[in-house]
């Protein structure tokens, strides 16, 4: 079960949040001195401050409450007057390892509605509800505090927290299994692995080559040498000749020189819909959003609009889901001194509500690219798995079991942008965002200005985009010294990108060096193309 004071962290401008927040207010005021204040529990005032009731209120409807305050021990509740699920067991020991609220975090509430595995679940779902069963099961005979699921991923969490290597772990398992014989624990770190991949929180790692120019990966996974640039995908170690010789030589490790994280997008979809509340959510785009005219989400925008009518029969299905995609780069060792950018590409989830679909906790992680260098251009060398996925997933579908509507249904999938900055979209697009033509809107009606003093490049007229019969058309000192009579510059459409394209021999890794090494061996491939729509929001396209 859920923590009953949820409410207190819903969106503040739900109705459930200001009813909690009166609720709040009654007891706390009957219990109130005669001074009618009580201390606010905002994240700003943080309990420190006492305030009458309706400054209070507009405290919390403007801030919220601070972070895990079920329990209002400062306003007249003592801890073991309310329980809540909050970490607290219920022999007083305080020992409890809240893993039901960690499943919640994965499948909301489909641990309270799931008692047995049904006969028309498609295998997938039926292991995963199998092994949600199998979370129930004591550690041992007459332990409370553990379960044999919450038990193995308390270690793993140990294992990667404390940095402890694969045979530490496999040791430290023997060592608990011979101090407590009746526990069911896994014998090795690869069993306890193999549980949480059955959950659906496994990854792949895939080799690649450290210049950037191929995956080893389907037909080449069992390869040891890149076929475009012929260098070893192992790490060259080097090493002294002899005593008397200063020169070295490189030997090769089993150690790959570069791996990319991919983390299954199909696997994340349907877990999405093993959840009746979050089930329901995936069809709020549709049948909750209100249809007023007013921009809520981006079902009301003209893009998508644009797009259900290009493909009626992906629209037909509410619950067939519209993705964006969007990458950055990050130094994951939190110091600007290390040169060092590792990039993940994540997928936002435009089915959700907008209060779900940019929280945390709903974005999913398709791949993560390391450093230390950037990809540039060669981005699209990492994005493989990922189009190969989504192609699938536009293509053929996948069987996919619905627990709101306890039926199982045919499921689409479709990226319909990209989100990134300027230098993302350059890497996402292969459109160059600097120099003279900058502009993807603008595209070869960019007005760029090159000052040779300074070495920059700067882009006018930017009147232009203005309505025809505007005032700053003619305003001559403020701009370039001339009255403005053109029109704004059209956007490229998708249709167009793809026949200036049509004539152009495009591979996987778009570094100069690498195109003259892959056209010389005949080598061609796919290319994943972002463009702009009328209305300038990036467009994902997959050109086959």
């Amino acid at each position: 079960m859920g923590n009953v004071r949820d409410w207190m962290y819903f969106p503040r401008r739900l109705p459930e949040f200001e009813a909690g927040v009166i609720e709040f207010l009654d007891a706390s005021f009957t219990k109130a001195a005669k001074g009618s204040q009580i201390y606010c529990p905002c994240k700003q005032c943080k309990n420190r401050y006492w305030y009458r009731r309706d400054e209070v209120f507009d405290h919390l409807k403007g801030h919220g409450f601070i972070e895990d305050y079920y329990i209002w021990v400062l306003h007249g509740e003592s801890p073991s007057q309310t329980r809540f699920n909050a970490g607290i067991d219920d022999d007083g020991d305080g020992m409890h390892d809240n893993f039901d609220e960690l499943l919640h975090d994965w499948f909301r509430d489909t641990l309270d509605e799931t008692s047995t595995v049904q006969e028309d679940l498609n295998e997938n779902t039926k292991k995963l509800y199998q092994l949600l069963e199998d979370g129930n099961e004591e550690l041992f005979p007459g332990c409370k505090s553990f379960s044999k699921l919450s038990c193995i991923v308390r270690l793993l969490l140990y294992k990667t927290d404390h940095g402890l290597s694969n045979m530490a772990f496999d040791e430290m398992l023997q060592f608990l299994q011979k101090m407590i014989p009746e526990a069911k624990l896994p014998a090795s770190f690869t069993q306890a692995k193999k549980i949480t991949r059955d959950i659906g929180l496994d990854y792949k790692k895939i080799h690649a080559c450290p210049n950037d120019c191929m995956l080893y990966w389907k037909e080449y996974e069992d390869a040891e040498v890149c076929h475009i640039c012929h260098t070893s995908k192992w790490k060259q170690v080097n090493e002294k000749q002899n005593n008397h010789n200063s020169e070295h030589y490189k030997t090769t490790s089993r150690v790959p020189a570069k791996v990319v994280w991919h983390f299954p997008l199909k696997s994340r979809l349907q877990r999405l819909f093993m959840c009746s509340e979050i089930a329901k959510h995936m069809r709020w785009h549709d049948e909750g959003r209100p249809k007023d005219g007013n921009l809520r989400h981006p079902a009301d925008g003209k893009s998508l609009k644009e797009f259900d009518s290009l493909y009626p029969h992906f629209a037909k299905e509410t619950r067939n889901v519209r993705l964006g995609l969007s990458s950055d780069g990050f130094n994951p060792f939190g110091t600007m001194s290390i040169a060092h950018s590792t990039w993940p590409v994540v997928l936002v989830n435009y089915n959700l509500p907008p209060w779900m679909s940019l929280k945390p906790e709903y974005f999913i992680l398709s791949l993560l690219i390391p450093g230390p260098e950037y990809p540039g251009n060669n981005i699209d060398i990492y994005l493989q798995p990922l189009v190969e996925e989504l192609k699938d997933l536009w293509v053929n579908g996948l069987e996919t079991y619905d627990k709101s509507k306890d039926e199982t249904f045919k499921m689409y999938a479709a990226l319909t942008w990209t989100i990134s900055d300027f230098p993302g979209y350059s890497m996402l697009s292969g459109w160059k965002t600097k120099g003279n033509f900058a502009c993807p809107c603008c595209n070869h009606e960019t007005s760029s200005l090159y000052l040779k003093h300074s070495k920059k490049t700067c882009y006018m007229d930017h009147h232009r985009f203005l309505n025809a019969q505007h005032p700053w058309r003619r305003n001559k000192s403020a701009f370039n010294g001339k009255n403005e009579n053109r029109l704004s510059p059209n956007p490229l459409s998708g249709v167009e990108a793809l026949s200036e394209l049509s004539s152009v021999t495009n591979i996987f890794g778009k570094t100069q060096k690498k195109k003259m090494i892959a056209l010389a061996h005949g080598r061609k491939s796919q290319y994943f193309l972002t463009c702009h729509t009328s209305n300038s929001i990036n467009v994902g396209i997959i050109l086959m």
